[in-house]
């Protein structure tokens, strides 16, 4: 099992999550971040730092979230590492928790 960020990341991208992985797993993209699932160790501390609630283990993932399982994978293999925390955009709170964004991804 791994963890999964899903789509209420999308133009929030908060990267509390990035603090405290262990394994810098994480892969950041223009408006979004991914967990690289071969180096996911499941530690789950990455859960509770997301503001927007956006980190799911991948068997507790929400049925309309599950297509973030292979966009996870797919886009870590092409996104650089992120290792530091990061300012959130401006806007990232406008955006939290607003649903339907996965066509506002930036690839």
């Amino acid at each position: 099992m791994t963890y999964v960020v899903t789509e209420n990341c999308i133009k929030c991208k908060y990267t509390d999550c990035v603090d405290v992985c262990p394994v810098d797993c994480f892969r950041e993209g223009p408006n979004f971040l991914v967990i690289e699932p071969d180096e996911c160790i499941d530690c789950t501390l990455c859960v509770a730092e997301c503001p927007a609630e956006a980190i799911f283990a991948e068997d507790d993932l929400p049925l309309d979230q599950r297509k973030f399982i292979a966009l996870n994978a797919e886009l870590a293999k092409q996104w650089k590492p992120i290792v530091e925390k990061k300012d959130a955009p401006a806007d990232a709170d406008t955006w939290n928790g607003v649903k339907d964004k996965l066509h506002l991804l930036e690839r």
